[in-house]
């Protein structure tokens, strides 16, 4: 497992560009065209560095090879929110962006729960896996995940993943974000 920040981010864009041209399940966009418009989005809404890159990175999980991964063929990996922030903290990513990440899950879980329309609003693959990954949640659940104090974050990290479908979109690339993705690793360790 790489360590060092270039070899980490050398390693992230492989995976993104060699796994990420799949379709994402049952959209009109690639996987990785999916996470460009995601990491697009936040930027343009003036997301802070590290939830940009939290938004590029959101759905690596699906990409990742494991033995832990539970699988449906019609939307890819169910659990790829917690295997993807486990792999990102196995790789120096800081706690935070590993919440993050495994949170976005959660966010459409809270928002079905909190905001009827919102679900009236998922895509029909977004329906099948919020089926798959419990549905919404509890009046228990809810509360304590708008205690958590990264909530506002995940939720809006939420909002960018269901608007980054968009087939006819074209942006910068998963390259642009190397020098972004080095930097930040570099800081944490500087830190650390």
């Amino acid at each position: 497992m790489p360590s060092h920040p270039k070899d980490v981010a050398n390693e992230i864009i492989d995976l993104m560009t060699r796994a990420g041209g799949a379709r994402y399940f049952g959209e009109a966009v690639s996987q990785l065209e999916h996470a460009e418009q995601c990491a697009w989005r936040a930027r343009e809404a003036g997301a802070d560095e590290e939830l940009v890159l939290a938004a590029l990175l959101h759905d690596i999980g699906h990409l990742l090879e494991s033995e832990f991964a539970e699988r449906d063929e019609r939307v890819g990996v169910i659990n790829h929110d917690d295997l993807g922030a486990a792999w990102l903290l196995e790789r120096g990513f800081s706690r935070r962006f590993a919440r993050l990440v495994g949170g976005h899950v959660d966010a459409k879980r809270y928002l079905t729960a909190t905001n009827p329309a919102y679900l009236e609003r998922l895509s029909p693959a977004s329906r099948e896996t919020l089926r798959l990954q419990g549905g919404p949640m509890t009046a228990e659940e809810a509360g304590a995940f708008a205690l958590d104090p990264d909530h506002g974050d995940m939720l809006r990290l939420r909002a960018w993943d269901e608007m980054a479908k968009d087939p006819a979109w074209r942006g910068p690339g998963i390259e642009t974000y190397r020098g972004t993705l080095i930097r930040y690793l570099e800081e944490l360790r500087a830190f650390a």
